[in-house]
């Protein structure tokens, strides 16, 4: 068995983690797939939950490293992130999509028999394939929720995030320049 990451690799800038994440497997309960995209956010950027301080709903954001922080998106479906950098430091990385590897049927049925393209391409759809609720908030990564090292070099392409109202402008999506299993394409920032 291959051995996950641990809080080592997650306590350190988000900026750093997002980019180094695209390649690594994510498990949950065996189910799973190489990470294809993800996006950034910490306490000073205005899209993060973590921006207005520490409450009850984002107390997880703030460490420590290589924790899970699920939450509820427009009353609809949850998201998972996992938490970086230091302790008090709000921060997380979205996991938005991953390659459908392990576990493929009970993805298939959690998604309503969806073509494995449109099984866990966008935060969404990834957390309801791995069966994965707010009962996951605050768990540690390592025991039902494992991230493994990618297996080699990775073409990460970087463009801005989606799907958010504010700070709109910054490039911190990353994802997989080859994937077919991106929520969306990752079209660069314009200079």
């Amino acid at each position: 068995m291959v051995a996950h990451l641990g809080a080592d690799f997650f306590d350190r800038s988000v900026h750093e983690v997002a980019p180094a994440l695209i390649g690594c497997e994510l498990t949950y309960r065996g189910v799973g797939g190489p990470i294809v995209e993800v996006e950034a956010y910490d306490q000073t950027d205005a899209a993060s939950h973590s921006y207005k301080g520490r409450t009850d709903r984002t107390d997880v954001m703030f460490g420590p490293a290589g924790r899970v922080y699920v939450y509820r998106s427009y009353g609809i479906h949850w998201c998972m992130n996992l938490v970086c950098d230091r302790e008090g430091y709000g921060a997380a990385v979205l996991i938005r999509a991953l390659e459908p590897r392990h576990g493929i049927e009970q993805m298939r049925e959690r998604r309503g028999g969806r073509g494995d393209r449109e099984l866990a391409a966008g935060p969404g759809r990834l957390t309801q394939a791995l069966g994965i609720t707010s009962e996951l908030n605050g768990a540690s990564i390592g025991k039902d929720l494992r991230v493994t090292p990618r297996t080699g070099q990775e073409q990460v392409a970087v463009g801005v995030r989606i799907g958010i109202s504010v700070a709109v402008g910054q490039p911190w999506r990353y994802g997989r320049t080859d994937s077919r299993y991106l929520s969306r394409p990752i079209r660069p920032k314009a200079p």
